[in-house]
């Protein structure tokens, strides 16, 4: 992530040479406006990944092609499973488009190092499923609004051209999201029987730990799952125990998650530049128990509490969602690979316009004017 605060050096204030006796510092905060696109070289290639099963986007995702291979001569990347689609598949016109592209599947092959930048067609899903499909270094994303909320799609389809061309030109200003890199231990226990010498049967257990790690954009989540106990979940930051959670679960998410899951379990919502992370529990059997923002740089770790009565499960930005058992771990810290996305204007603004369209964040009818002759009665 970029530095979000520059410290100058310390400046005195009374005598050259002396150590800072008064303590006077001076300091320079990053305008969040002036994170900006630019390209090395004129992007070569592109990603296209389109809303799986949409027949809306059947038409934008067709021109879209057409406009990026024929006009701009780009090489577009798309998943096999896009043009698996008999609506493409079939389209005989269309078919020549498709020859042109560069296909891959998720589960198999690694583009990370052939893709310039991202085009998304869709929801805030598609961004969310672009993100998973990079685990170390992103390429900017253009997210074009075409799904049901649109959060983080703030560009409107019906310009589109334009609006390539731009970025093309790297003419944009960017926000890096940050994203959450999570480490998920498991403890598999794996009993093995044999026979001794007095035909006793002895059993033993052989225990072995399976590491798996993801990159998340919005949220960890850790829930009870199918059982009706309460979720019993040790939360440790930087190796000491700062409280167990209990309730129905717990939620660790980034900025851009802070829009998501958290806010509709009372938390703050938090500006995507902001260095963070946010603890929100869900549902938690006590009043005093609130969300709480730390500093980006901290390692949190989740394990099921000793005296848990249930087991607890875990999803990753609503994926791979997975049982923990007792002796398995989560660790949570700050990816150093966060997600270019690429604003509409700036950062604040685009942020601020999404509050207002997207969540309607303070919209009430205004009150009534109140005349110098009403404020006698």
């Amino acid at each position: 992530m970029c530095t979000a605060m520059k410290f100058n050096q310390c400046v005195p204030q009374d005598t050259p040479g002396n150590l800072c006796e008064n303590k006077v510092w001076k300091w320079h905060i990053q305008d969040p406006a002036s994170q900006r696109l630019t390209w090395n070289k004129p992007p070569k290639s592109v990603l296209v990944i389109k809303k799986i099963r949409d027949a809306s986007l059947l038409q934008p995702f067709k021109e879209l092609c057409i406009f990026l291979t024929q006009v701009k001569d780009l090489i577009v990347y798309v998943e096999n499973k896009v043009l698996e689609d008999p609506a493409i598949s079939d389209d005989e016109n269309f078919g020549a488009i498709t020859k042109k592209f560069c296909t891959f599947r998720d589960d198999l092959d690694d583009i990370s190092n052939r893709i310039d930048f991202i085009i998304c067609l869709g929801g805030d899903g598609t961004l969310l499923y672009a993100s998973s499909l990079f685990q170390e270094s992103v390429p900017p994303v253009m997210a074009f609004h075409l799904g049901s909320l649109g959060f983080l799609t703030p560009f409107k389809f019906d310009t589109y051209q334009s609006q390539v061309t731009q970025i093309i030109e790297g003419n944009a200003a960017i926000v890096l999201r940050s994203r959450l890199k999570v480490r998920v231990l498991k403890e598999n226990c794996e009993k093995k029987a044999r026979v001794d010498e007095k035909c006793i049967i002895l059993t033993n257990v052989e225990s072995s730990r399976k590491a798996v790690q993801y990159q998340v954009l919005n949220e960890v989540v850790v829930d009870r799952g199918p059982s009706s106990y309460l979720s019993n979940v040790d939360l440790f930051l930087d190796g000491h125990l700062i409280t167990t959670v209990q309730g129905d679960g717990v939620i660790v998410s980034t900025p851009t998650g802070s829009t998501a899951y958290a806010v509709a379990a009372g938390a703050s919502m938090i500006h995507p530049n902001v260095p963070a992370i946010m603890i929100t529990p869900i549902c938690p059997h006590s009043l005093s128990f609130r969300p709480i923002v730390v500093p980006a740089g901290v390692e949190l770790k989740i394990m099921l509490s000793r005296d848990a009565r249930n087991t607890a499960w875990v999803s990753f930005d609503g994926r791979k969602r997975q049982e923990i058992c007792h002796g398995d771990s989560i660790t949570i810290t700050t990816s150093c690979f966060p997600v270019p996305s690429i604003c509409f204007r700036d950062p604040v603004n685009d942020w601020f316009e999404s509050l207002a369209q997207c969540l309607h964040w303070n919209v009430r009818k205004k009150q009534n004017y109140l005349s110098s002759e009403d404020e006698e009665f």
